[in-house]
């Protein structure tokens, strides 16, 4: 198993959160062979922390709030696993295209909605996104992560990328949310 729990995890951990932690792995190929400790916060929605001993990484650790859990949080505490795995040790960092993510928080939002779809099932928390858009995120999901996508692209030649991203998307058009049954539900009721 690539990941350890904690017993107070243990206690709180669903299959459905186990089966969606393992799947997220999955796309995480710069953390193959690691094993990832996958703790419990009531804080936020999750954290990362990498573990030093004499300089070297000794241990891999995030932590998740179970309830409402999201591929989004999962992905984006793995991102900063994938960031920590660059500053710390040279040799086992790879990223998405061949780079190194840079460290911080919007970066990570970014490299993690770049990586695969499965990540966009919530709206990033450090992106500059307008209301509307976080209200209504399934609608605007696919369009944010072609603007990351490029925005990844972008860092190549273009130092103010992530403004240039936050623009971008201010500039989407708006959209409608998926439409919803108003329909009201009829069930059949027995006469007394």
């Amino acid at each position: 198993m690539p990941f350890r729990l904690t017993p107070l995890l243990q206690k709180r951990l669903t299959r459905r959160a186990e089966a969606m932690i393992a799947s997220s792995l999955a796309y995480f190929p710069e953390l193959d062979g690691k094993t990832i400790t996958v703790g419990y916060t009531r804080k936020h929605l999750g954290s990362a922390t990498v573990v030093y001993r004499k300089g070297i990484i000794s241990q891999l650790v995030i932590r998740l709030k179970v309830r409402k859990l999201s591929y989004q949080t999962i992905g984006h505490e793995l991102t900063h696993l994938v960031q920590g795995l660059a500053r710390g040790d040279r040799r086992a960092a790879s990223s998405v295209q061949g780079e190194n993510i840079p460290s911080g928080e919007k970066q990570c939002d970014i490299w993690t909605l770049a990586r695969d779809k499965i990540f966009c099932d919530d709206a990033p928390t450090y992106i500059r996104l307008p209301r509307a858009m976080r209200e209504h995120w399934p609608a605007y999901a696919e369009a944010v992560r072609d603007l990351c996508i490029a925005a990844i692209e972008k860092r190549k030649s273009h130092r103010l990328y992530i403004g240039w991203l936050e623009a971008e998307i201010h500039r989407l058009p708006p959209r409608s949310p998926e439409k919803q049954s108003t329909e009201q539900l009829e069930l059949p009721f027995g006469h007394c």
